[in-house]
């Protein structure tokens, strides 16, 4: 039986090829966006969906958001209250540090929208950042906001 030297070859060269193509092609699709404090900056978002869910609010003008200002200060309302403090982000994840907030009773739902959000706030949360949105994945919550407009 004669083997053919270059049917060899390429039965043991493609296979590798085809492996070192997908790999590469799978990183590419893994890389990691940076996101800077200078993307965050003087952007509010509204809150729209919580683990996926769209929220309801009753009151329109306090639709729970996100506003990061100069120096990364960071406010908005929760659902009930307002809140402040300074945003933080490390390796991809963002929180607020030192949150205040204001302490008026609200209705359960809007007090459940609030303990999600302050809890997502307040911990360490892988972010990913597009034009249009930004989402916050906790290790209780994922929250998913719509870019609401410029601050100026």
């Amino acid at each position: 039986m004669k083997i053919n030297k270059k049917a060899l070859l390429a039965a043991v060269v493609l296979p590798v090829l085809i492996t070192a193509c997908s790999a590469q092609n799978s990183n590419s699709e893994k890389s990691v966006q940076v996101i800077t404090p200078q993307d965050l900056q003087h952007h509010n978002w509204n809150l729209a969906k919580i683990d996926g869910q769209m929220i309801s609010v009753e009151d329109k003008s306090q639709t729970p958001r996100l506003e990061v200002g100069e120096n990364m200060t960071v406010n908005g309302n929760a659902g009930c209250n307002n809140y402040f403090g300074q945003g933080e982000l490390e390796d991809g994840k963002f929180r607020v540090k030192q949150m205040g907030m204001t302490m008026k009773m609200c209705g359960d739902d809007a007090m459940n929208i609030e303990m999600s959000m302050s809890k997502t706030l307040s911990d360490w949360s892988e972010m990913t950042l597009t034009k249009e949105s930004l989402v916050l994945k906790g290790s209780e919550h994922t929250l998913t906001f719509k870019l609401r407009d410029w601050v100026n």
